[in-house]
């Protein structure tokens, strides 16, 4: 988070990376989370996954639907860091103690890595066809 000045105000600009893993397959995780994102009103600004199972996405969103965009995250099976549930707690707390004043309208935005893995590996069982 980075403040800035608006108008003679201090303004915090909620710039978060996020780091979380997910037994979802890349290309299906992508097109959930971007489908989810702009169905809450945010914008996908790049997205994308490598040869290792890391997807990147990322996004902007009005600090108003930071709720939606916390439970879109949590709905598509991604489990985020714990640091990663205290950054978007404290953007949540923040929206809604300041909600009406200044800050429904401000963008934040969210650079957010996901390591995949099959099913397998997180749960400890072999891969069929593996010994």
């Amino acid at each position: 988070m980075q403040e800035i000045e608006i108008r003679g105000r201090t303004a915090v600009h909620w710039a978060l990376q996020l780091r979380a893993v997910s037994a979802e397959e890349p290309t299906r995780l992508i097109q959930f989370l971007t489908g989810a994102i702009l169905g809450c009103g945010g914008w996908v600004l790049s997205r994308g996954a490598d040869h290792q199972g890391i997807v990147n996405l990322l996004f902007e969103f009005e600090r108003r639907a930071c709720i939606d965009i916390y439970s879109v995250l949590i709905a598509s099976g991604v489990e985020l860091s714990q640091l990663g549930h205290v950054h978007l707690t404290e953007l949540c707390q923040c929206t809604r103690s300041h909600y009406l004043e200044e800050c429904a309208a401000e963008v934040a935005s969210v650079d957010l890595e996901i390591q995949t893995f099959p099913i397998e590996m997180i749960c400890g069982a072999p891969a069929p066809g593996i010994v």
